[in-house]
């Protein structure tokens, strides 16, 4: 079968080739064109997953099958909207949400254990480090009652203002919490 006057294998070919080229151009300026075109409902990803899929599987199809172009064309429309559907649900779902799962705020580092990795003068700044399940924070740190803490030292994070953790060490916190009792 022909179509503008070129066989229908080559403008599968050609649709394969265009969808290659168009991924390649989303994978190396797609920040920028998420930027331009923000929460769309269509997802370039898809769209260039769905021709991809549907090219290749047309080409392939006409390839080795003698059925009619149409129902071939058919036949591949239908796979590439059950492969990018299973694309969208099993793989780009999960990874939109798993990247929002890394993300912390502020708020959240309050009451948290950290160590001293760089020591913090009176009056000064420091960095400590708090590990947890999702990975290690490296903050910047300033003692809450301007009292020097040295390097290896265990902190308790009290605060958290502009980017700046204000710590206790946290050995003084467990005594002044022992004697209490």
């Amino acid at each position: 079968m022909e179509l503008f006057g070129y066989d229908i294998e080559t403008i599968y070919l050609i649709g394969l080739v265009i969808s290659g080229i168009g991924t390649l151009l989303f994978i190396l300026f797609g920040d920028f064109l998420e930027g331009i075109f923000p929460d769309s409902f269509l997802s370039p990803t898809l769209i260039f997953s769905f021709l991809t899929f549907l090219s290749a599987s047309g080409y392939i199809f006409e390839k080795i099958l003698s059925f009619h172009s149409l129902l071939i064309f058919a036949i591949s429309l239908v796979l590439a909207l059950i492969l990018v559907t299973l694309l969208n649900v099993f793989v780009l779902i999960p990874l939109s949400s798993a990247e929002e799962s890394m993300v912390y705020r502020e708020e959240d580092l309050k009451g948290r254990i950290g160590k001293v990795i760089t020591s913090i003068p009176i009056d000064g700044f420091g960095e400590v480090v708090i590990e947890g399940i999702s990975g290690t924070i490296a903050k910047s740190a300033k003692s809450f009652n301007n009292e020097p803490i040295p390097y290896d030292e265990k902190v308790l994070i009290i605060d958290v203002k502009e980017g700046v953790a204000y710590v206790l060490p946290y050995q003084n916190m467990m005594i002044k919490g022992g004697n209490q009792q």
